[in-house]
């Protein structure tokens, strides 16, 4: 057997402890940055179906790209505002 002692683990975060409000600041701050992408998507999906009737195949996936992006944005920062939940520690009830 080794001497060696096992590795220390960070303490579990206690059910009341809330994300740093820099972390959350930076979460809405980068989906702001993302939700760019999805509204620029928008306008020139928009003004090709305007002008063409449908979406030119060379723009489409620019398009599809740009709504994920910006979905993607709208979804961090929804979860920067809710929060995430504290896991449950071993032993304990619900």
């Amino acid at each position: 057997m080794s001497d060696t002692p096992p590795p220390v683990l960070p303490p579990l975060p206690t059910p009341g402890q809330a994300r740093s409000g820099c972390l959350t600041a930076l979460m809405v701050v980068a989906g702001i940055i993302m939700l760019l992408p999805g509204l620029c998507a928008l306008l020139f999906g928009g003004i090709s179906i305007s002008e063409g009737g449908k979406i030119d195949s060379d723009i489409a996936p620019l398009v599809f790209l740009g709504l994920v992006v910006g979905i993607g944005g709208a979804v961090l920062i929804w979860a920067a505002i809710k929060g995430r939940k504290a896991p449950v520690h071993p032993g304990t009830q619900t």
